[in-house]
């Protein structure tokens, strides 16, 4: 191909800088990337500070002690694409953060900043109406606001520092009838309170003074002290670390690195130290799965990568999976250090062999708990469909049962069939209301139900461990017309199966139990989960 010339075509300037407003940063996002820069800079404090004057505009101001910039340091750090920093390891990655993100929420971004107590104090702005009156990238030198040059004073001691300023800030709030009205300030504290948490998460390892592979940082959220957030409740006793990888990994040009994979299962409720420790565990469905930390910076949360989807029983399974910078490229991390992308061999190798077994242990766990938190609120839930039962047994009766046999549950029915023996479970009750229907932790073969003689009473045991009594019975236990209305299907199924039982037919009964015991299971796997507390009965 031959080339007849070569030709500068630089970018539109408004169309452009308005364009990058659109990149997707979440505010919560945007503020860890210019937290990252502090971080990069070598801060030991962060101040953030979000305020809302009397009219309602907003303004963010952040802090930091870092080494600061002189007036071409300034001048880079605000071109978009700036050279890469020497430091490879820097949470800053492509030299777009500070202004993508910046303007992805403000029209306005200034850095003000001094690389020591003896530098001037440079000021720059981009300012997107001014680019879009210049047509033209002109970036604004100025001199700094009063305001700046006491909040630089206060976090560096007259040292060296940085305050990243958004002023013009049309895309953080909602449009409100009163914009500086009482439901604007809510507003504005919720969003202030979920940065916080973001924070506390991201930057758990710089927050932690005893976390030793990563600098130690202070960060105030409108003069609040951030206290870092574990995921994994490693100072809990009962957590346990399930499973363990460090897979090392080794570049054509001979460079090494590795990466950690662990998989961590969190206490259930009542197993926690104390009921503030479970609150601060923060339980759900939403937080359970992988935490991807790229050089001990939280980039992604919350899910499977695609593996599995989130389900109740993985509560308590949180994953941690550690690398640093060099396999940036490998696991293609994005723009916004949000989120990466994992090739087939290590995608199969997590879900086909590290996966597995912690997956199995969490749901153990939860188990576990879940049959003592069923059992509970289960209690008395059928009292009501044993007295109905009880009123009406008699005269619904299809069959007549005589024991032969108690010790091998032999049991001989007369019914319109003529007779038969069969084995069937002749009990005692278990309380002494449940002689027609008794709820019982499992039955054999993983049935929902099966015929029984209760004191020589026609009855029906009920699987509470059963997904059908899970995510059906468990709902509507408050209801007791409901549950009446189950136990007595379920009850008239067992009698009509004493009635009609033959000596041709009595597999074909039970495999008959077992089959709809199987379709019901699989029926409601995707009805979500009850929330046990709120049924719990005392």
């Amino acid at each position: 191909m031959n080339v007849l010339r070569g030709k500068v075509v630089p970018p539109h300037a408004i169309r452009t800088i308005e364009g990058l407003r659109d990149t997707g940063y979440e505010f919560n996002t945007a503020m860890a990337d210019i937290i990252d820069n502090s971080i990069a800079a070598h801060a030991k404090e962060i101040q953030i500070t979000i305020e809302m004057d009397f009219l309602g505009d907003t303004s963010i101001f952040i802090a930091d002690n870092g080494i600061g910039m002189d007036e071409k340091g300034l001048e880079l750090a605000m071109t978009y694409g700036s050279p890469q920093r020497e430091n490879k390891k820097s949470l800053g990655k492509f030299g777009l953060g500070l202004k993508t993100a910046s303007t992805a929420f403000c029209r306005s971004l200034s850095v003000t900043t001094r690389n020591s107590a003896e530098s001037p104090i440079y000021k720059a702005r981009w300012d997107l109406d001014h680019v879009a009156d210049a047509d033209d990238w002109e970036l604004l030198f100025l001199d700094p606001h009063e305001e700046e040059v006491k909040m630089l004073n206060e976090i560096s001691e007259k040292g060296s520092g940085t305050i990243v300023t958004w002023e013009k800030i049309d895309r953080l709030l909602k449009d409100y009838a009163d914009p500086a009205g009482p439901h604007a300030r809510r507003a504005l504290d919720k969003v202030v309170d979920q940065l916080r948490e973001h924070v506390a998460m991201v930057y758990q390892r710089f927050l932690d003074t005893d976390f030793e592979d990563a600098p130690n940082v202070c960060i105030k959220i409108n003069n609040e002290m951030v206290e870092a957030w574990d995921p994994f409740c490693t100072d809990e006793p009962t957590t346990e670390l399930v499973a363990k990888e460090v897979q090392p990994v080794e570049f054509e040009d001979g460079t090494k690195t590795a990466f950690s994979v662990k998989a961590y299962v969190l206490p259930r409720k009542e197993e926690f130290s104390s009921e503030e420790a479970h609150k601060q565990a923060k339980l759900s469905n939403d937080l359970q799965g992988f935490y991807v930390y790229r050089e001990n910076r939280l980039i992604h949360f919350g899910n499977w990568l695609g593996m599995n989807s989130s389900e109740p029983h993985y509560t308590l399974l949180r994953v941690e999976f550690s690398f640093e910078y060099l396999l940036d490229e490998a696991f293609n991390v994005d723009i916004k250090k949000s989120r990466i992308s994992l090739n087939s061999e290590l995608y199969n190798y997590l879900k086909e062999q590290f996966l597995p077994a912690p997956r199995r242990a969490a749901n153990e766990r939860y188990r576990k708990g879940q049959k003592k938190s069923v059992k509970k609120a289960s209690k008395g839930a059928h009292e009501t469909s044993n007295k109905g039962i009880g009123s009406r047994e008699k005269e619904l009766q299809m069959s007549n049962l005589i024991v032969k046999n108690k010790g091998e549950n032999d049991v001989e029915v007369t019914n319109k069939k003529g007779k038969v023996r069969i084995k069937l479970p002749i009990l005692e009750p278990a309380k002494e209301e449940e002689l027609y229907v008794s709820p019982v932790e499992s039955l054999e073969d993983g049935l929902l139900w099966e015929p029984a003689l209760i004191d020589m009473n026609h009855a029906v045991r009920i699987n509470t461990n059963h997904a059908y009594y899970h995510k059906v019975y468990l709902p509507n236990l408050i209801s007791g017309v409901t549950i009446q209305g189950m136990d007595s299907l379920l009850w008239a199924l067992s009698e009509a199966e004493l009635g009609t039982v033959s000596e041709d037919t009595k597999y074909h009964l039970r495999e008959l139990r077992y089959e709809v015991s199987r379709i019901l299971r699989r029926l409601v796997e995707d009805l979500p989960e009850p929330e046990l507390d709120r049924n719990e009965r005392d």
